[in-house]
């Protein structure tokens, strides 16, 4: 797997409707999308979920290279949830050998569980692709602004999330700089095992550390310099209003989940 295969918290500037949605609009449908998804049951339910987030994605103009390069980490993980739901699942087995067995009903958990990981880690991955962190940080304060009346340190909490979510690709784009200077250098990452593969790994990391603790204290720097205290009253690049776009979205959203659960009536697989 290469580095600049990890694609998330990377944004995709663009002017498409997904992309002016309010960043609370897309936050909302995020989670009442997956509550459909953890809904979902049977093919019905989960062509209709497959078939919202293609429209999702065609519309914000995100390629679909781009986001089959962004699953390209979990595959192992994929792999491995599908394996277990496959040979651990109780029915009626179609092969066995010692204690392994396949069932028809492992095939078809192994299949849903696919289809529910791919669906869940390709939805939060268009909130990134189509949100700006700057965006991103207002639509989570103002969501989650209820909570200052028990003390919660809403904004904090926010710019905590959006930056970190943000230093990912940062420390990707840090760490290929690193390991094409060590290359240049003689260092070796491609061949030997596994073990060996780690140990020519450790090098880097006193330098990403470095490096990570210098970019943080710039930005701490800049935000300072910049008088930047956060909270209320501070100026905004863009004030958050809903639209009849935002309106349409929450309301489609929340019919999307009404629908699966009326779904969950059928008994076809």
């Amino acid at each position: 797997m290469a580095l600049k295969d990890i694609t998330l918290g990377q944004y995709f500037p663009g002017s498409t409707v997904i992309h002016k949605l309010d960043p609370r609009t897309k936050l909302l449908f995020v989670v009442l999308y997956i509550v459909a998804l953890f809904t979902a049951k049977g093919l019905l339910a989960y062509g209709l979920l497959l078939a919202v987030l293609a429209c999702a994605i065609a519309v914000s103009k995100v390629h679909l290279k781009t986001i089959l390069r962004g699953m390209n980490p979990i595959l192992f993980i994929i792999v491995l949830t599908a394996i277990l739901n496959i040979f651990y699942t109780p029915g009626d087995p179609i092969w066995q050998w010692k204690f392994l067995k396949i069932t028809v009903e492992g095939l078809w958990a192994a299949f849903f569980m696919i289809l529910r990981i791919t669906l869940l880690i390709t939805c939060t991955f268009l909130l990134t692709y189509t949100t700006s962190p700057i965006m991103l940080t207002d639509g989570l304060e103002k969501l989650l602004g209820p909570l200052k009346k028990v003390r919660v340190p809403v904004h904090e909490l926010s710019m905590m999330m959006s930056i970190a979510l943000r230093f990912i690709p940062t420390l990707i784009e840090e760490t290929d700089k690193i390991m094409s200077a060590q290359k240049a250098r003689g260092a070796d990452f491609d061949t030997g095992n596994l073990l060996q593969k780690a140990k020519a790994l450790v090098p880097l990391l006193v330098p990403l550390f470095i490096s990570a603790f210098r970019r943080a204290d710039e930005l701490a720097v800049a935000m300072e310099c910049r008088c930047y205290h956060g909270g209320e009253g501070r100026t905004r690049l863009r004030q958050l209003k809903f639209e009849a776009r935002d309106y349409l979205t929450l309301v489609g959203s929340a019919v999307l989940v009404a629908v699966v659960i009326l779904l969950r009536r059928t008994t076809l697989f």
